[in-house]
């Protein structure tokens, strides 16, 4: 006779498949947090290794401005001390510019010319005086044309000058001139300077 399986097996098999895929299930989810739990701290490790690194570049950023700065006042410091050296220079240079422009003011003075005022700015001079004629100013001009330390006279104003007693023919003038140093500009012109 043939065998009946009464059992219910049906049920068995299907409480045996719903026990594994509970199984599976767990264990995917298990699998799912460990993963998500691993890729979280690498992430965590890889976003704190960037803010270690952030904050050694701003740090060396703030070092870096620190030594700009330094740099910066430095370079000011070396243009005032430039400026210094230069005008010293210009001191030593003048020095004896100005026994020369001295000495060249009273050797091309004709007689009969006197200087009641003398100006220096930079290089020009401005002379002004009261001369007996004004011949005598056409004689002063061509002195200091040919004088070594100055040059280039430009005669501005003669006029005839109330408060000067020295006759009927005083004349008061406004003269400009250059301080060069004509020696100096032929030595350099013979050294093809």
């Amino acid at each position: 006779m043939p065998s009946i399986n009464l059992l219910p097996w049906r049920e068995v098999r299907r409480k045996d498949r719903q026990k594994t895929f509970n199984l599976r299930l767990l264990l995917a989810a298990i699998v799912g947090v460990v993963v998500l739990l691993g890729m979280w701290g690498l992430i965590s490790d890889a976003v704190s290794n960037q803010q270690a690194r952030n904050s050694y570049l701003q740090a060396q950023v703030a070092q870096m401005d620190k030594q700009i700065a330094e740099i910066k006042d430095l370079q000011q410091t070396r243009a005032r001390l430039l400026a210094r050296m230069q005008i010293i220079e210009q001191l030593q240079q003048s020095r004896p510019t100005e026994v020369h422009l001295f000495d060249q003011l009273v050797r091309t003075l004709p007689p009969g010319v006197y200087l009641t005022q003398v100006t220096q700015n930079g290089d020009k001079l401005q002379l002004q005086g009261v001369a007996e004629s004004s011949a005598r100013v056409s004689t002063y001009l061509r002195n200091i044309d040919n004088s070594l330390w100055m040059g280039d006279p430009n005669l501005e104003v003669v006029q005839k000058d109330p408060r000067v007693d020295f006759g009927v023919r005083a004349q008061q003038f406004n003269i400009t001139a250059k301080i060069i140093d004509k020696a100096d500009a032929a030595q350099n012109k013979r050294n093809g300077r």
